[in-house]
């Protein structure tokens, strides 16, 4: 039975509370499956409106008409279905590889006996007063397909006009060209044992599948920019100190044309953020493109980097799909029908309240209906497959305000109370990683979307992290405003500690706060810190790209490259010395540049790819980047399992943090709330957090000329000895110092004088 995840929203609270809490994988057996003697095929499609369902089977991927042809048999839950022996389908000429689609009829488009393929009889209307968008005429691909046979447009047919309804396009078959599922066998393929590391104590490198390996001349040409590629990746990223590996979307994209004409952006999709598929590795990052390839392929490089101790993060997209919105806002007929528009246009897809177009908080089209039972049964149910057939650790989930939304059509509310809605669910049936680590995934959302109460940054449920947006914003303008915009110690201190303010009212800790300074989307490190505005404009390869964020809190550190270096060495060491898990971009750790575009999404290109060819300043840097790294991983007291305390459990005074200004006495509100301020240090106390360090002392002058700073005591016999400074004088291959061989500097009161912008970090011992 599918009644599990079926019932009705009338009850979906009591359906909720009944579900197990470890989710199965698609417990309803939708989409195409062998039998365990593999004599038999059984397909399964979900539809509440449609009035008949046909499967279509094809020999070949494109270029023919199907084989053959079956009506499926509505069932309980809106299941559709047919079973099929493998005996009958050879005689039928389908030997090989199974390909198919669905053709779905329904109110807007009712079943006639005399319909043919192309023709209009049965039309009444492209949407009708529920929502309803079927047409026969196109070739729906099944939203639990394990694979995928291609994308809608390619090299060889590149007119994606013919997916579309509307006067011009509904009579257009689409059978021949369109993308079909296949039908996987399984396999028993390894993926290695999980790491089971605290999200705590974990160091997430985010990178672009194709882009990490593409430009990599020391690997075979045909491994490059491959699932492949990136897993003979794993031991530099271990090396690194790297622990987890975030992917930019790799569930299936239009992304075939990419390389139409590789020397301009024209079509491309790089980042990967319109999903066709949620089950589907994305063929073209496969070497082995051969059906079931791609699946084989991913979970070796996930093996890969597991036998490096390194966790496999997926960036997943759930809050809007590859159909996109409409055509042109003023036209409610045309829009792409791909695959679940066609099936079940109001249950997978946010609507106005007149159920004639799409509800949009994403800005590429609208929103998939998170709210819906079904709809997010197919999250749950991709998320179980990604997490337990391809052995994926963890999530980062695009704009995942959206699904906290608690209603379908007409309106959007975030309510992170509301056990209804998918973040909740996700919790429920995907248990989190406990805070000790072992069993269990890492859910990390980017907590904002667009318009409404949707920005929610410290305000997501129980079970999630977030992506730190205050963080990131705070640092940038501590770093790159002076003067103009108004910080105060008080500010930075609160994001260095973790931000209890933002995740400390709903029992949450710091380790829920993700840090980064930089993503993806925004400049790279480099850029941020040498850029003073983006430069979207500019040719192939390093652009042009359109939209982009306008208030970025750059500075190009008035244009002296050695200040641009100790500001990226800044934000590297602060990241690093932060209460949270810290998080940086690929290529971050080498002063990676794409000369100023802060929004490439669309640059499938050699400056978009990460460079393994280095400078002796890039290698400098990266030598930093690993230390910094380094540092952080040999120290527990960086990685706290609670929010920084004064007191222990039962009330006994401790101090795990204070706060100091330069001339030695301890911060207090005056000194915090006033942004005139721009210098802080701390010392964390290592006794008192389990550290082998007596102290660690950190200090950040934001000011633009050196500040002395008196040092604090370091504890009973000990003195304090300098790990690095970030200031020009100390840059070099080995400026941050390994363990044992830090340089004296004094013990209590002594005075260290601190460049302008400049950080320094000491250990007592």
């Amino acid at each position: 039975m599918y009644f599990r995840r079926t019932l009705t929203s009338a009850v979906f609270g009591c359906a909720l509370l009944a579900s197990p809490a470890h989710a199965a994988v698609n417990p309803g057996k939708l989409g195409a499956s062998y039998d365990a003697t593999r004599a038999n095929v059984a397909f399964k499609v979900y539809s509440s409106r449609a009035t008949r369902i046909e499967l279509f089977l094809y020999s070949s991927a494109t270029g023919s008409e199907e084989k053959a042809r079956y009506v499926l048999s509505p069932g309980a839950g809106g299941v559709w279905s047919t079973s099929l022996a493998v005996a009958t389908l050879n005689s039928r000429g389908l030997t090989g590889t199974l390909y198919y689609g669905y053709r779905a009829w329904g109110p807007n488009w009712p079943y006639s006996a005399s319909w043919v393929k192309g023709s209009a009889t049965g039309f009444a209307s492209d949407v009708d007063a529920s929502g309803n968008r079927f047409n026969p005429n196109k070739l729906l691909t099944d939203p639990y397909a394990l694979e995928m046979s291609h994308d809608p447009v390619t090299a060889t047919m590149s007119n994606g006009t013919v997916y579309a309804s509307g006067a011009l396009y509904r009579t257009i078959d689409t059978g021949a060209i369109a993308p079909k599922g296949i039908v996987l066998a399984g396999d028993t393929q390894s993926t290695g044992a999980k790491p089971t590391r605290a999200l705590k104590d974990d160091i997430v490198y985010e990178v672009q599948v194709r882009g990490l390996t593409k430009n990599d001349t020391a690997l075979t040409s045909a491994y490059r920019g491959t699932y492949k590629g990136a897993g003979l990746k794993a031991p530099y990223l271990a090396s690194l100190g790297v622990t987890a590996v975030e992917f930019l979307p790799v569930q299936e994209t239009q992304n075939d044309t990419n390389d139409n004409d590789p020397n301009t952006n024209a079509g491309d999709n790089y980042w990967g953020y319109m999903t066709l598929n949620y089950f589907a590795p994305d063929r073209r990052y496969a070497y082995d493109k051969t059906p079931g390839g791609p699946t084989r392929e991913f979970k070796e490089m996930v093996k890969a980097f597991h036998d490096q101790g390194i966790k496999v993060l997926i960036d997943v997209v759930y809050n809007h799909t590859g159909e996109g919105g409409a055509w042109n806002p003023a036209d409610k007929t045309t829009y792409n029908i791909y695959g679940m528009r066609g099936l079940d246009n109001p249950t997978y897809y946010s609507l106005t309240a007149d159920q004639q177009a799409s509800w949009d908080n994403t800005g590429v089209g609208g929103n998939y209906n998170t709210r819906n039972l079904v709809a997010q049964n197919l999250i749950v149910d991709s998320l179980a497959y990604w997490r337990d057939k391809l052995g994926v650790d963890g999530y980062r989930f695009d704009l995942a305000s959206v699904l906290g939304n608690t209603c379908q059509h007409g309106c959007y509310n975030f309510d992170k109370m509301d056990a209804g809605n998918a973040l909740n669910r996700i919790v429920s049936e995907l248990p989190p990683r406990p805070a000790g680590g072992g069993s269990g995934v890492d859910l990390i959302a980017e907590p904002w979307a667009i318009g409404g109460n949707s920005y929610q940054v410290g305000g997501f449920p129980t079970g999630w992290a977030e992506w730190n947006g205050a963080y990131r914003d705070t640092l940038r303008q501590m770093q790159n405003k002076l003067g103009s915009a108004p910080v105060t110690p008080g500010q930075l201190a609160a994001r260095l500690a973790g931000s209890s303010d933002l995740f400390g009212d709903d029992g949450r800790k710091s380790w829920h706060s993700v840090n980064f300074i930089t993503a993806h989307d925004g400049f790279t490190l480099k850029d941020l810190y040498g850029c003073n505005g983006k430069n979207n404009s500019q040719a192939w390869p390093l652009g042009p790209s359109d939209g982009g964020e306008d208030n970025n809190n750059s500075w190009d550190q008035g244009g002296i490259a050695a200040d641009q270096r100790k500001a990226a060495r800044n934000g590297m060491a602060l990241m690093m010395l932060s209460a949270g898990v810290p998080m940086i971009v690929g290529g971050d750790e080498a002063l990676r540049s794409i000369n100023c575009n802060n929004n490439p999404y669309n640059l499938d290109s050699s400056a978009n790819w990460l460079s393994w060819t280095l400078s002796a300043d890039q290698a400098n840097f990266k030598a930093f980047s690993a230390a910094m790294m380094a540092f952080r991983k040999a120290h527990p007291a960086l990685r706290p399992a609670n929010f920084y305390s004064s007191a222990d459990n039962n009330g006994n005074a401790m101090e795990q943090l204070r706060w100091f200004k330069p001339d030695g006495a301890v911060a207090d509100a005056t000194y915090f709330n006033d942004a005139s301020n721009h210098a802080l240090a701390w010392r964390l106390d290592g006794t008192e957090l389990g550290d082998t360090a007596a102290a660690i002392y950190a200090a950040h002058n934001a000011w633009n000329a050196q500040v002395n700073f008196a040092l604090p005591w370091p504890g009973a016999g000990k003195s304090w000895y300098r790990v690095t400074d970030t200031c020009n004088w100390a840059e070099g291959a080995s400026q941050v110092r390994a363990p044992g061989f830090e340089d004296a500097v004094g013990g209590e009161n002594a005075s260290y004088g601190l460049c302008a912008r400049g950080t320094v970090l000491l250990i007592a011992r």
